[in-house]
């Protein structure tokens, strides 16, 4: 019986869920505080991350 491979080493499933994590927290808090293009830039970034 052959073992599952992960696409991804776990190492890299991590830093892309850092990515997402900050990359939403950032875009969150720059709306909130009327930073329009901040927060559209964040949330472009965000966008990127979770399609990866």
């Amino acid at each position: 019986m052959e073992r599952d491979k992960r696409r991804t080493p776990p190492l890299t499933d991590l830093l892309l869920r850092g990515l997402r994590i900050g990359a939403s927290t950032i875009a969150l808090v720059e709306l909130l505080r009327s930073d329009w293009i901040g927060g559209g830039l964040a949330s472009l970034a965000w966008l990127v991350f979770v399609q990866v």
